[in-house]
């Protein structure tokens, strides 16, 4: 079997490899702005320096792999980023996954392809609600989340009309060790180590720590992402979740319990999002049914292991 990850090299992507070491597939992959430094995760010679938004380039790259799997994972993923940079988010998000599609439609037709969306796509959902379905409105609130939805309305023309063989997974938040200190749990952990380490002064920043999010192990989310390859329904979308909100407070309580240092806590106007959601779970009933996926790592051990991961690399 030949895999194509897009984003390989990021920190889903870092995990999905390792995930599908067990295979007996050779995995291929893109990377972007930069190949990280001592990566080494697979063979380097397997992973290509590309910009996706380059239509020639990845359709090249698609006809000399001839990929049995895709993995298109190359987004710009972070909120905070895509309220910033709204013309690279949609070109990135929206024009790549156009061209990895006409790619695989001119070069690749019989590729099974998994593009990931996100939770994000729900926007504001009420408390009253209860745990989100795929059935249920979105409603983007942010740049990123606009341009997952229009990527999973790509998804839906080229399945339907081209008959490319795709699923959409809508995974909820995610976070383990690798991730970039731009995202919450990372920039605390990040934080915490440097404190212990003495490089900065003990006092955290943060900024709404009272939304809730259903948070997973990125390990679970990977997990997911090979089931629904093996089993998914083409043009069918599926949430991964794990059908419980944890606060940020929580989370942020759980991280200082793990050090002996006596840390502040300061709220950081800066870290506060344009547009915030207060409260996003998710029902994955659908994906567990069809599947058998169960999330499997405890909250706690992640960022456990989060925390060790800094402090590893201070």
């Amino acid at each position: 079997m030949i895999i194509f990850i897009t984003g390989i090299t990021g920190f889903v992507g870092t995990h999905l490899v390792r995930e599908l070491s067990s295979m007996n597939a050779e995995v291929f992959g893109t990377a972007y702005p930069e190949i990280p430094e001592n990566w080494g995760v697979c063979d380097a010679d397997n992973v290509c320096f590309l910009d996706i938004r380059k239509h020639e380039d990845l359709s090249a790259l698609v006809a000399e792999i001839q990929p049995d799997w895709v993995f298109h994972l190359a987004a710009v993923s972070n909120v905070k980023h895509s309220w910033e940079k709204r013309k690279e988010t949609l070109e990135t998000n929206l024009t790549g996954t156009f061209n990895l599609f006409e790619a695989l439609r001119l070069k690749a037709p019989i590729a099974r392809t998994l593009f990931v969306s996100s939770s994000d796509v729900y926007g504001v959902v009420s408390p009253a609600a209860g745990a989100i379905k795929e059935q249920d409105a979105v409603d983007p609130v942010n740049p990123y989340a606009l341009t997952k939805i229009g990527g999973e309305l790509l998804c839906r023309f080229y399945a339907q009309s081209e008959g490319l063989d795709i699923v959409i997974a809508r995974p909820f938040s995610h976070t383990g060790p690798g991730q970039n200190p731009d995202f919450v749990c990372s920039d605390w952990a990040f934080q915490i180590a440097q404190i212990e380490k003495k490089r900065k002064g003990p006092k955290i920043k943060v900024g709404n720590i009272d939304v809730q999010r259903d948070f997973l192990d990125v390990r679970d989310v990977v997990h997911a992402y090979i089931k629904l390859m093996e089993k998914g329904i083409k043009g069918e979308v599926y949430n991964i979740s794990s059908g419980a909100a944890t606060s940020l407070r929580e989370i942020l309580a759980t991280l200082l319990s793990f050090s002996v240092e006596t840390i502040e806590v300061e709220v950081d106007p800066q870290r506060q999002r344009k547009i915030d959601i207060p409260l996003m779970v998710g029902d994955s009933r659908k994906l567990r049914h069809l599947t058998s996926w169960e999330p499997e790592i405890p909250l706690s051990r992640t960022l456990h292991e989060l925390l060790e991961h800094w402090r590893s690399r201070m």
